[in-house]
């Protein structure tokens, strides 16, 4: 083998080898053991971790099982840590559109990224940096968001997080408004109770307090007025309170039922028709065996869903080349074999929300596969830079539904 040759080889296999770890650390399928495992451990170790945390903070748990806690808690922080250094290895697959720098910085300054951070190195600085303890350790605070980590493996959570995503905006103006009549509440009880209470409103800042508990409707009463004026502002304060707290529920219930109504709209204005299966597994004497995707002649109306190659299901582009073994499932219309396997075709209808959508950035179940898309009299194989247009047929399918299946190829 030459030198070129053997160089390509091994920059082949270091690509794979990144590719597959990433795979494995990113929420992955069901189907992929590896995967899946690597995803339980992350979900367990978290929780450990974080019930770790809680249990340290008491005394007498400290002074029985000190040691104990402290070793799990060095194992669970030594996994964040591993966990960081393989994702920002891998960071050029999770953004591909990057180049490795700017790929790395992107992940570095995310959300995740600056969680996963913030995770493992402020354990780490006290060794190199002795005089800084207690303020590191205040930073180990923001280990309790790698529990949003959690989103990434319920579809039902991530709801949550697109309902507060999309009603961001809404929520700190609202938020807004309720600091700036905090602060306004703080002023006027200053003015009125100043010269009665000058130990508990010695400033303008220092009815900061009985405002927030006013207005959240707490009621702590370390601090409340006494003056009739002071008294009437407080009713006042306290009306206001209610109605403007309860403000940013309001919008929380507002977006989950928005959510509800696109969810039951995108349904409506798309038509679905089943589309059924036979499988066809292909023998040596075969005259698809050897043969190209691209090179059949399949009849109008028959598509090749998948292909299944021992434990792989492989998403059948055109230069794939069928093998003896092979199973090809085809997807006919009103034909009944039995398979757990249901593909849905999609009409995009002139309303519905992904016209003119990236196929990387549509709002899909990640269990989900668009596998062909009939566009006028051409069918052609998606990609994630694919734009829908209206009109389009979109054939799609659920892999966990795929029996026996292990790997999905791309």
């Amino acid at each position: 083998m030459s030198q070129s040759k053997r160089k390509g080889k091994e920059k082949y296999t270091y690509s794979s080898l990144r590719k597959r770890v990433s795979d494995i650390i990113e929420v992955g399928y069901v189907e992929d053991l590896v995967g899946r495992g690597y995803d339980i451990l992350n979900l367990s170790i978290i929780v450990v971790n974080l019930v770790v945390s809680v249990m340290m903070t008491y005394d007498r748990m400290m002074a029985r099982y000190g040691a104990l806690l402290e070793g799990i808690e060095a194992i669970t922080v030594g996994f964040f840590a591993l966990d960081l250094v393989l994702r920002i290895w891998t960071a050029g697959c999770l953004y591909p559109n990057y180049s490795e720098p700017k790929a790395i910085l992107k992940y570095i300054f995310s959300f995740n990224g600056l969680v996963d951070i913030f995770s493992c190195l402020p354990y780490y600085l006290p060794f190199f940096f002795p005089a800084g303890m207690a303020a590191f350790r205040i930073f180990r605070v923001m280990r309790i968001f790698r529990i949003f980590r959690l989103n990434a493996y319920f579809d039902s959570l991530n709801v949550i997080g697109a309902v507060i995503k999309s009603k961001a905006k809404l929520l700190i103006s609202s938020v807004f408004i309720i600091l700036m009549l905090m602060l306004a509440a703080s002023l006027c009880m200053y003015s009125l109770e100043h010269s009665v209470q000058p130990e508990a409103f010695d400033n303008a800042l220092s009815g900061l307090w009985w405002a927030a508990a006013t207005l959240m409707t707490v009621g702590y009463g370390d601090i409340y007025p006494i003056t009739a004026a002071g008294k009437l502002m407080g009713i006042a304060i306290t009306m206001l309170g209610v109605g403007l707290v309860a403000i940013p529920t309001g919008i929380i219930s507002a977006g989950f039922v928005e959510q509800y109504e696109r969810f039951r709209t995108q349904s409506e204005e798309a038509e679905e028709t089943d589309v059924h299966f036979i499988k066809v597994p292909l023998a040596g004497k075969d005259p698809w065996t050897g043969r190209k995707i691209m090179q059949l002649d399949l009849p109008r109306g028959i598509i090749i869903a998948a292909v299944q190659r021992e434990e792989q299901v492989l998403v059948p582009g055109g230069d794939v080349e069928l093998k003896a073994g092979d199973a090809i499932i085809l997807g006919v219309e009103g034909s009944r074999d039995g398979l757990n396997l249901q593909l849905k075709e999609i009409e995009l209808k002139e309303r519905h929300e992904w016209n003119g959508q990236k196929i990387r950035d549509l709002d899909i179940s990640r269990q989900t596969f668009i596998v062909l898309i009939r566009r006028g009299s051409k069918t052609v194989l998606p990609n994630g830079d694919m734009r829908l247009q209206e009109g389009d047929h979109l054939y799609l399918y659920t892999k966990k539904r795929m029996p026996d299946a292990k790997e999905v190829r791309l």
